[in-house]
């Protein structure tokens, strides 16, 4: 890229319904370095139309407006016009708000709040192909991210009276090791292994080690390899 297509500014239409926020946020980004304001909706529909007219890089799009809602009108130019990229700028940041935009195809999410310097990051960073969020969407999207991440299913309780020990030993039996295997796993004597065995085996009314092997996998202590 040249340096000449490098300093050429972003072209943004801002969309917004109130026009003293509208007309403030234009007057904002004429002051700011990179930015280029060629057009101002009043709704989701004028949105629309002026980027089918327009071609601009980015539509700072507010969320709730009349006619056609910001998720729809983001939905819509991201389907229709896919060169123009679209930043949620709204006072909300709840997760019914910040979600469903992002789904819509939104690449940045900043409130209201943000300042010039972060507005103009985040048009570049959407630009250059990577999201444009503000600090706090970013730690509200790792959160939900966390709160999403499966938990690892709780081991089944020991069947028939086994210890935890036990239980162990009757694993590693199904994994096909031998008792002096078993022994270094577990940092024990063979004597103290075969101790456990003969437990088991008294609890469970096993007679052998094959089916020991059927047993954890039928109280489902062990599962199939996949495929």
């Amino acid at each position: 890229m040249t340096q000449e297509a490098e300093r050429k500014p972003a072209r943004v239409v801002v969309a917004d319904d109130q026009t003293v926020v509208r007309e403030g946020i234009v007057m904002l980004l004429g002051l700011l370095p990179g930015i280029e304001v060629v057009g101002a909706a009043g709704d989701g529909e004028e949105a629309v139309a002026l980027v089918a007219g327009l071609a601009p890089d980015v539509v700072l799009m507010d969320l709730r407006m009349p006619r056609c809602d910001g998720v729809e009108a983001t939905r819509r130019i991201r389907a229709e016009h896919p060169g123009t990229q679209v930043v949620v700028l709204t006072t909300f940041a709840d997760d019914e708000s910040l979600f469903p935009a992002l789904a819509a195809g939104a690449r940045g999410y900043l409130t209201k709040d943000a300042g010039g310097d972060e507005i103009v990051r985040a048009v570049h960073s959407v630009l250059s192909g990577d999201a444009g969020l503000s600090p706090g969407i970013q730690r509200r999207l790792l959160e939900r991210l966390a709160e999403a991440e499966p938990r690892p299913a709780a081991p089944p309780e020991p069947p028939d009276g086994l210890t935890a020990r036990e239980t162990e030993v009757l694993l590693l039996i199904a994994e096909g090791l031998s008792n002096p295997e078993i022994a270094r796993r577990l940092h024990v004597s063979t004597a103290t292994v075969k101790t456990h065995i003969n437990n088991l085996f008294t609890k469970t009314g096993l007679k052998d080690r094959a089916q020991a092997v059927r047993y954890a996998y039928g109280k489902g202590l062990v599962r199939p390899p996949a495929g």
